[in-house]
């Protein structure tokens, strides 16, 4: 089944779309999907027009709608993100398939570089990975605000 909802969440919205207490109105196994241990891409826009789509470590937070990505400040997809200059943010995506299961959320990314910010994103990532990555004096969060959540695959669908 599919998972297709594009919404605009507001800040500290206490319901999704479907008054499910879930943001995006997503259904549990599409959130449980997210929570397994499964590698990812982001894909950014690079100067040309052309996708940039790299591996990472992807968490996501259905209560705010936002997705995180821990990184380099040097690298080239914050490169990308900072370049952008619509409103709101980059428009990123972050995708991650497991055989015949997929989950992809779109949204505005931005980069957070506040210490306790990255704290709480490497301390996620060690929730969902299993390991907490090495000090890091570079290190900076990908913040994704998400704006559309699509799927596909056994047990994953829209919350009803």
């Amino acid at each position: 089944m599919r998972a297709d909802t594009e919404t605009t969440p507001a800040p500290g919205a206490p319901d999704g779309p479907d008054g499910s207490g879930d943001l995006l109105g997503l259904g549990p196994e599409y959130l449980a999907f997210w929570r397994e241990y499964h590698l990812c891409t982001l894909t950014t826009q690079r100067p040309d027009g052309s996708p940039h789509l790299v591996p990472v470590g992807v968490t996501f937070e259905p209560e705010t709608g936002t997705a995180r990505v821990i990184t380099n400040r040097n690298s080239r997809k914050v490169a990308n993100i900072l370049r952008s200059t619509d409103e709101g943010g980059a428009r990123v995506a972050v995708c991650q398939v497991d055989r015949g299961r997929w989950a992809t959320l779109e949204g505005r990314a931005r980069i957070r570089t506040e210490e306790a910010v990255v704290a709480d994103a490497v301390r996620r990532y060690a929730e969902r990975y299993g390991r907490t990555p090495g000090p890091n004096p570079d290190r900076v969060v990908i913040e994704i605000a998400v704006r559309r959540a699509l799927g596909r695959g056994a047990g994953i669908s829209r919350a009803s």
